[in-house]
């Protein structure tokens, strides 16, 4: 279907006189990896409402995060250029002060005549990493754990004592934002369902433009606090911890042993007192809340006049290791930090609910939305559209690539997950052979050709990393930056 053909079935699907561009809703998640009932990755785990997307939409089964960390995945989904190129390898460094100039998704939608509003965690959470400029409403992070959070962070927030029984994990003093379990807090009180209430008010409401929504939710991130019912979803007898292997970590490079080790004390706790699996109910119980507040917006959407002219993207900003690799968070380049569901549902897409088997990644949302609602290209944007495989099950697509850090990329095609790091060093996987990614043959002189082709899609060069954000002073009512004199 080419682009005039597309356009005209939005305008027949919406029975409108003269053509109107199709709105956008972008649905995003935190830290949720491949468990969810349509990817398979836990069997059990109850996420009907993103499995019913998959199923009316286009699944890209085999999705794959920009880098494996928070702000770096979603700056550049919403910049559109790839950490190697925008400098952004970690959450502490600001977007605005680095590329003052990038026109961001929302900005550029905005741009093209469209009205642009938002809620929750969309871009980074810190104040800072969400220009206000950027939209025509937007709605802060509401927080579940007030009492964590710092003042010069989150300057909207008001910090409370912590409640009683706190850490609701019974790990005392472990690391704040390291807990779980079920807040004293009725469940339209949760901060992703104050998001998903100004979606839903939103979608209520008479638009006279065409319209891009984006909603954050913040689980399975976290804190994972969720409601008891959904806890309630998975009894403890019935919750199976990851399978793992004791010498998993021995074939590994020391680049890649360093990125295990992060944050390892936190896991040796988890397992030494006996709590490994609370923490994968913790983070299962967590993912049905996340499900059920994305089926709440789509259920907004389907019972409001725009359902047959919005495109919606759904998708995670990366994964989340859960005792694999010995490692319980994200920020490495293997399949559970990668590996993220990504959704595309509305009109004009062909052949849904079949899923699209190639390997994609989250970095193609920009010009994806671009080329579906005819906006003219921005030709900033390193990334390329879906379209073709949106509109055919069987194109091919290049291997995509995940970054984490300068110089340090995985390059996965269908069979191959390669992963070369800043020193050289290298890991080499058969993703048929070896699914849980248990051996490393890159040393293995067969695989040289493989790691030869593979590593031409790795970027040739990675920009150095930004100034931190300890390296401004920012101003929150103003939202301005300014460099600090060095002494």
């Amino acid at each position: 279907m080419n682009r005039r053909h597309f356009l005209a079935s939005m305008t027949a699907a919406t029975g409108l006189a003269q053509f109107r561009r199709p709105n956008v809703v972008s649905l995003s998640v935190d830290d949720l990896n491949d468990w969810v009932g349509c990817l398979g990755g836990y069997p059990g785990v109850k996420t009907p409402n993103i499995d019913k997307l998959a199923r009316r939409g286009v699944l890209f089964s085999d999705a794959h995060c920009a880098a494996p960390l928070c702000n770096p995945s979603r700056t550049a989904i919403l910049s559109g250029l790839r950490p190697s190129t925008s400098g952004i390898y970690n959450n502490d460094q600001y977007l605005r002060t680095s590329h003052p100039d990038v026109v961001t998704l929302p900005q550029y939608f905005r741009r093209n005549g469209y009205h642009v509003a938002g809620a929750g965690k969309v871009f980074h959470h810190v104040a800072g990493h969400n220009p206000p400029d950027q939209w025509d409403e937007f709605q802060l992070q509401q927080f579940d754990d007030p009492w964590y959070r710092r003042a010069d962070w989150y300057p909207w927030n008001k910090r409370i004592p912590a409640p009683k029984g706190h850490p609701y994990n019974g790990l005392k003093d472990f690391a704040g934002e390291f807990d779980w379990g079920v807040l004293e807090t009725p469940e339209d009180q949760y901060g992703d369902q104050k998001a998903v209430n100004f979606a839903k008010e939103f979608l209520g409401r008479k638009h006279t433009k065409p319209f891009f929504l984006a909603t954050g939710m913040w689980h399975p991130h976290i804190p994972m606090y969720a409601p008891q019912r959904f806890f309630d979803m998975y009894p403890e007898a019935t919750v199976h911890i990851p399978d793992t292997r004791d010498d998993d970590l021995a074939d590994l490079p020391p680049l890649a042993q360093k990125l295990a080790a992060f944050r390892r004390p936190e896991f040796e706790r988890i397992r030494s007192t006996g709590k490994w699996k609370d923490f994968v109910r913790a983070y299962l119980a967590a993912t049905s809340f996340a499900d059920a507040l994305v089926g709440s917006v789509v259920d907004a959407l389907d019972n409001s006049e725009y359902a047959n002219n919005t495109i919606l993207v759904f998708w995670s900003d990366n994964g989340w290791h859960l005792g694999e690799k010995q490692h319980v968070h994200k920020s490495t380049l293997w399949q559970r930090s990668t590996h993220v569901p990504f959704i595309f549902s509305g009109p004009g897409l062909k052949a849904t609910g079949t899923a699209r088997t190639q390997p994609v990644t989250t970095f193609d949302i920009y010009p994806t939305l671009v080329d579906l609602c005819g906006l003219p290209a921005n030709p900033r944007v390193e990334g390329k559209s879906l379209r073709p495989l949106l509109e055919n099950p069987k194109a091919k697509r290049d291997p995509v690539v995940s970054t984490h850090l300068p110089g340090t990329h995985c390059v996965i095609d269908e069979k191959w997950r390669y992963i070369v790091y800043a020193d050289g060093s290298e890991e080499l996987y058969d993703r048929k052979a070896d699914r849980n990614e248990y051996t490393n043959i890159a040393s293995n002189p067969r695989n040289k050709s493989v790691k030869q082709r593979l590593a031409k899609f790795a970027p040739a060069t990675s920009a150095a990393p930004q100034p931190q954000v300890t390296d401004f002073d920012f101003d929150f009512a103003t939202y301005t930056y300014k460099r600090k004199t060095k002494p």
